[in-house]
Formats: C-alpha cells, structure tokens, sequence
C-alpha cells in the first residue's frame, strides 16, 4: 500500500487564523512540511522550544510582533498560556495563525483562551480510502490507518511504541492518572468493547475499577483525541429506541493491537473491525467535507440495529463482510421504513457486483460505496 496525497486543504484568507486538530502521528506535521513552508514554526516538541515559551509566553509578542508571515505554532496545548499572546497579535496586528494541537484536556482544564470563535477550525483524520493505493484491507486490520504504521515494516512494534508513548507523555506525565496499570487495562476493555453501547459498569467490572474513574478514562480518551462517541438516533413515534452511545477508538489497527487480535476476512473479530474501518472513512469525510453532517446509529429496545445514519436519515447503512447477501441481511433495513422514509438504504458488502433488494434496498461493493461516498453521491 501507498500514501497518495492527503485530503486536508486549508486556505486562510488575511488575517485569520484556524485551529487544526488530529491525533498524535496522523500526519500534521509532515502535511505542515509540505503546504506551509512559507510559513514561520515553532515546535513546541521540541525542548528548548518549549522551555522558551513556557517561561515567558510574551516572547511570541516581542519575537514576532512584527512579521507579516503565517505562524504555525504545532502541539499549542503544550502551552496554554501562548493563546493570549496569540489573541492580542490576531486583535492588535493582524497576524495569521495556524494553532496545531493532539489534546484539549489540558487547554479545557487550565480554562484556556480558545480565541472566542476568532479562530476557523479543522481536523485531521488517519487516512481514508482516497489516499491510500493500492489498499489491501485485511493487511489495513493490523497496520491501521496512521500514515507511519501503514508504511511500517513492523507495524506490531510501532504501534506498541505509539501507546507506550502515549501512557507515558500523555498520561504519566502530566499525572492525569495515578495508576498506569489500571489505565492499561482499561485500554485493553475499551478496545474490546470499541463500536459497543458503551456500558461503563460492564467495563468496570471487566477492568477491576469503579465506573466512576471508567467515565474518567472514557473523556481522558475523547480530550486526547483517541476515541470518539457515535450517538444513537433518538427521534420515532413508533418504536421505543435505545439513546446510549457508542464508543469507537480512533484508529481500527490501534483497537485491534489494544485487543490482542489480528481478524481474518470471514471471522467475527474482522466482521466488528470493517464496521470500525467504515465508521473512519465516514468521519474522516466528515471533516473534511460536510462537517455539519450528522452521524448516529440507530438501536430499537428490541435488538433491532442500523449501523449508521447519515443526516436527517438521508442514508441508512448496513455492514456486512459477506461475498452474498440474501434478502434477509435486509431485514432490519426494511423494519427502518416502516418508521421513516430513507433517500437511500444500502447495505455495503464484499460482493463483486452492485445490485438491487428491492425498490427501497442496494447492495454495493465496500469499494464503489466508499467511490461513491468521497464522490459526495450518498448525501
């Protein structure tokens, strides 16, 4: 597999100034290489760099107080306290910002200056379908999709060092939590239960804590941009409907090493992660395309389930890893239009070839679905 170019455009007129958020390794710096090299960067990676800005925030004023350039400041919430030098250059000079950054938790627990809505914002999803060649999925269960593990000739080992790395910078170090090891095990149970309702007693049973803390860690994992919740779909007059949330991990080749688990094609475990692979491309084309776009899944308190809905159920979306799909892999989709009038139900599957249910009903290839989704053809 290779990396085609990277779906992020971000144009900032004069004057304005955006923030730009991705996870840990997803690809900010390097696209900052190569689309921002005009541009004047501070690295608050880097140590000294850091030991710089986070005595004395005010040398941002008196070193760049002056430029005309666009200054990319990568990894800010490293130093919260920099984003009030950074309004009063955008207020008082007119300076253009990039702020790049892999958590909030700790710009939302110092009260932060986010800039009051001064400021675009953006996001920076793994990589999707359109920017990977040749893309082999089963290989794609493993390696997951952050550009250095796609490419990795051992993506076992870099995937092991990217969550020691990140219990150890973003977690130890900062003592959000006291207990490493529990916090590790509780890693193992969310990736386990990743795309579940989320059940934090289950959880916290499974994990020997209590589902206190469990609420903790699960936000620890939303701050640090490591996971994420897909809401259920509330609305109906019919049927009484299920309202808790699910909870996905950021990447499925992450979910899989935390799980301890490599799926084959035709197994349960690869059945559970396809889903996963698909809700990222869904995300990803969120933010880059329609971020306004809602996206939940839909449960009724019987057991019936939708995977997704895109929008005002402009789209319904079943998951299903098999090579035939017979009438009854739709039966849930047709239980949806007894309540509600879809624009499109689709079930997306390893067949070779699209095909019709019904009138109401398409079975498309997982490949053309996703053509057709980065084709904005779905909604």
């Amino acid at each position: 597999m290779k990396i085609k170019n990277r779906l992020l455009d971000i144009t900032l007129p004069p004057t304005k100034s955006a923030f730009l958020w991705g996870p840990r390794k997803v690809g900010k710096s390097t696209w900052i290489r190569n689309h921002m090299k005009q541009a004047v960067l501070i690295d608050l990676l880097k140590t000294d760099v850091f030991a710089d800005y986070i005595s004395r925030p005010s040398l941002l004023r008196e070193r760049y107080g002056e430029t005309k350039q666009l200054i990319v400041i990568d990894e800010v919430q490293k130093v919260p306290d920099i984003l009030n030098e950074v309004q009063w250059l955008m207020d008082n000079r007119s300076i253009s910002f990039l702020l790049t950054g892999s958590s909030a938790r700790k710009l939302r627990k110092t009260h932060a200056n986010l800039l009051g809505g001064r400021a675009w914002r953006y996001t920076m999803a793994p990589l999707c379908f359109p920017e990977i060649e040749d893309i082999d999925i089963e290989q794609l269960m493993v390696t997951g999709l952050l550009p250095p593990h796609l490419l990795s000739p051992d993506p076992i080992q870099d995937i092991r060092a990217y969550v020691a790395d990140y219990l150890k910078e973003e977690i130890a170090a900062e003592a959000v939590v006291q207990n490493i090891p529990s916090f590790s095990e509780f890693l193992h149970i969310a990736s386990i239960t990743s795309g579940e309702i989320l059940n934090y007693t289950n959880v916290a049973r499974e994990a020997g804590i209590n589902a206190k803390i469990v609420r903790n860690y699960f936000q620890i994992l939303e701050d640090t941009l490591l996971g994420h919740r897909l809401k259920a779909w509330k609305k109906s007059t019919n049927r009484r409907l299920v309202e808790t949330e699910k909870f996905y991990l950021f990447d499925v080749g992450i979910a899989n090493y935390l799980a301890r688990q490599r799926p084959k094609i035709g197994s349960r475990e690869f059945g559970k992660a396809f889903e996963h692979f698909i809700l990222m491309e869904l995300k990803a084309y969120q933010a880059y395309r329609n971020p306004e776009l809602p996206l939940h899944y839909w449960r009724t308190s019987s057991g019936l389930e939708i995977d997704f809905i895109l929008g005002e159920m402009e789209c319904a979306i079943e998951i299903k890893t098999s090579s035939r799909i017979d009438h009854h892999a739709a039966k849930v989709l047709k239980n949806l239009h007894e309540d509600y009038t879809t624009k499109r139900s689709i079930i997306v599957s390893f067949e070779s070839e699209p095909r019709k249910l019904n009138k109401n009903i398409e079975c498309l290839p997982w490949k053309l679905f996703l053509e057709m989704l980065w084709a904005d053809q779905l909604v």
